[in-house]
């Protein structure tokens, strides 16, 4: 049973005319009389007493124009009632992000965006890198963090910050002294975290592969994702290369330069011409939060504690 029959039986009902009722509908009579055999059919009476000169309902047709009619108005008042709830609904902004370290980054954007397009509401996904490639060239996601070497081929790459490839250890590691470090010393630094791409950026993995050296298999923490690194290094486990992201340093990890590493290009990736009205906007107050000020770290309860930024305005 369909909308269509049950328009063409209440409209033969009120003229008890088939022409007539074709004319009103704007379709042809034998499309109109199509539509009621297949109705009968389907409830299996007859609906109308038809001979050559009239055209008058049965009593079960006379029973069933009371439902065909609620279930005329439940249809016309679901399809409104769906037409104001996308007229209403707020414009969405949907981001992905590989790890929750990503989306401490978003935080003073995402304050930003709040006050200044109230309309906009952001959805934050947080899924595996593979993923979220896939994600954003099907348009599921609006935009995605990236390395640069790790874009999207068909992306549009914006570069957020420059990343220095830093050396973090406990507060007592041996290296913990030290103002910069090299590979020769990292490979002489006992047990080191490693992960491998897409979760560790090509360019520090390539790094990564030298300062783990000749080192035996036992010497390796090898883990899923950076995130799975952090807590190792900090329980004093290992050592482990990672890129520094701006304002998401933990206070309790020593983080040294890498002497001599070229800072990697980390960034945002988004479809050239596509996506949502308020994504050139959240762009910019994204590069402008990560931009100022030296960065902030956080407690050891998450929150963030300042590290010489000024205030944003």
């Amino acid at each position: 049973m369909n909308t269509t029959q049950l328009e063409c039986f209440m409209e033969v009902a009120n003229c008890l005319n088939f022409s007539r009722a074709a004319e009103h509908l704007c379709i042809t009579q034998p499309a109109v009389s199509h539509q009621i055999n297949t109705l009968e059919n389907e409830l299996g009476v007859k609906l109308f007493h038809r001979t050559s000169k009239s055209v008058r309902l049965t009593q079960e047709g006379f029973l069933f124009t009371q439902y065909a009619g609620e279930l005329l108005k439940i249809s016309a008042l679901s399809k409104a009632r769906v037409k104001e709830c996308r007229q209403e609904a707020p414009m969405r902004l949907v981001i992905g992000c590989r790890n929750t370290m990503e989306m401490w980054l978003l935080r003073p954007a995402l304050a930003q965006l709040r006050r200044s397009r109230p309309e906009v509401l952001p959805i934050l996904r947080l899924v595996p890198f593979d993923a979220l490639e896939n994600l954003l060239e099907e348009e599921s996601i609006h935009l995605m963090f990236t390395f640069r070497e790790s874009a999207p081929q068909k992306a549009r790459y914006l570069e957020l910050a420059r990343c220095p490839v830093m050396c973090i250890c406990a507060p007592d590691h041996p290296l913990a002294e030290e103002q910069t470090v090299t590979i020769r010393q990292l490979q002489e630094a006992g047990r080191m975290a490693a992960c491998r791409p897409p979760a560790c950026p090509r360019g520090l993995f390539e790094i990564q592969g030298r300062a783990i050296g000749s080192r035996n298999t036992t010497q390796i923490l090898f883990c899923d994702t950076q995130e799975a690194i952090y807590p190792l290094v900090e329980a004093g486990y290992a050592i482990a290369l990672v890129p520094d992201f701006p304002k998401v340093r933990l206070p309790q990890l020593r983080y040294i330069p890498l002497a001599d590493a070229k800072p990697l290009s980390f960034g945002a990736a988004c479809l050239p011409g596509k996506g949502n009205p308020a994504l050139g906007h959240f762009l910019d107050l994204l590069s402008r939060s990560l931009q100022d000020g030296a960065g902030n770290s956080r407690g050891a309860d998450g929150s963030p504690q300042a590290a010489g930024h000024r205030e944003e305005r």
